[in-house]
């Protein structure tokens, strides 16, 4: 074990890919993370393709660096071994419908009672009250009713979901982020009470959208869709290069429009009134836009890069994952790195961010399967002979 959270203990009940994240996250940084699993089936997520030879790849590092077991919390045996569990740990991230919990004997008065500095992160689509409370969600619904699909994509066609789950992303991104505030207020008080988190993800994508709520109540502004280009910032789009890659435009300074404009050879658009600050060039943007893809369409991507680079322009080519695979930055910093796996020797996953260059974090293995340390978990902490464990096994309760 390695990096700052090494010590620290979570246990994961939580489903799918918001919750998971935010304790596979906290295993990124060290803590010692146990994924609870229904028996049999186990997380949805061993479900998701892509697959090779039968097995989920997605999987394996949407949970790494975690043990597994299985447990039917919703047995009267099962509920007696998680209570038996729970004193060992520090954290808790569930993403039940709210009073799902309660309604099993698991209220935070009994999770307390058992563990009194818990800190429980509960992750729900809306919340643990008002009127969606018991609506179920999935990443679609909290980038849909958290504002970001509205805004994504071209001006007269439909709204547009990114090609990956992002509210769960950014949902697991804030419940790391609400565990870690909490364990500082544990670690300032060695008496300090045990916290309970309300993530809402799609409160979660919302948050990420600064800029709609403050412009909407003070200028009535509802945004709107607009492709590539950029509201803030003028030149500023995707553009085809001569031999069909793309390339991506940014850079609201005037010094990085200036770079930006002796990049393709053009230092009289420097000067010219029409674009003489960046409130004015936004006010041009399709006149700008225009002349930046008429340039580069007549380059290759090569020498698109050479050319803003020695100008020290902002402009980066659009990657696919073989050519994030193949860049020497990527490679120079193992942005992709191996990871040990039960299945195929090893394999490729994205490295741990952010860097900790004193006690650094590390990946450890990939996700493993169901129930895979059950033995670990109730016979060697919670002392249970191999006959009850077997008798567990065969009534379905882990």
């Amino acid at each position: 074990m390695s990096g700052p959270l090494e010590g620290l203990k979570v246990l994961d009940i939580a489903t799918i890919i918001a919750a998971p994240l935010a304790a596979t996250l906290l295993a990124d940084y060290g803590a010692e993370v146990l994924k609870i699993e229904m028996p049999g089936h186990g997380d949805g997520v061993r479900s998701f393709p892509p697959f090779k030879d039968g097995k989920p790849l997605w999987w394996k590092t949407a949970n790494r660096n975690k043990q597994f077991a299985t447990l039917d919390l919703r047995t009267p045996e099962g509920l007696a071994l998680f209570k038996r569990l729970l004193p060992r740990f520090d954290v808790l991230i569930e993403n039940f419908r709210p009073g799902t919990l309660d309604r099993w004997g698991l209220s935070k008065e009994v999770l307390w009672s058992i563990q009194p500095r818990l800190v429980i992160l509960r992750a729900t689509a809306f919340g643990q009250d008002g009127p969606y409370r018991g609506r179920p969600g999935f990443a679609r619904i909290f980038e849909a009713m958290g504002g970001l699909t509205y805004i994504t994509g071209e001006t007269a066609g439909e709204p547009t979901h990114p090609g990956y789950p992002m509210g769960d992303a950014i949902g697991g991104l804030f419940g790391a982020l609400g565990v870690l505030a909490a364990l500082w207020k544990r670690a300032k008080d060695k008496d300090a009470p045990g916290e309970e988190i309300d993530l809402a993800l799609t409160e979660a994508v919302f948050r990420l959208l600064d800029v709609l709520p403050v412009e909407f109540d003070q200028l009535g502004f509802v945004r709107g869709r607009i492709g590539n280009a950029n509201g803030y910032s003028a030149p500023a789009a995707v553009y085809r290069t001569r031999d069909d890659h793309w390339v991506t435009l940014a850079g609201s300074t005037n010094a990085l429009y200036a770079a930006n404009c002796r990049a393709i050879g053009r230092p009289d658009l420097i000067e010219d009134p029409r674009f003489a600050n960046n409130a004015e060039r936004v006010k041009h943007a399709s006149e700008l836009n225009d002349i930046f893809q008429a340039w580069c369409a007549t380059h290759t991507l090569d020498e698109i890069l050479a050319a803003f680079n020695a100008a020290q322009g902002t402009l980066a080519p659009i990657y696919a994952i073989d050519q994030i695979a193949a860049d020497p930055q990527a490679q120079a910093r193992e942005m992709i790195t191996r990871v040990a796996d039960r299945d195929f020797g090893s394999v490729a996953m994205s490295n741990v961010v952010p860097r900790f260059m004193v006690d650094p974090a590390r990946l450890r293995h990939a996700a493993g399967d169901v129930g895979q340390d059950n033995r670990m978990v109730y016979q060697d902490w919670l002392g249970l002979s191999e006959a009850e464990i077997d008798a567990l096994k065969r009534r379905d309760v882990i």
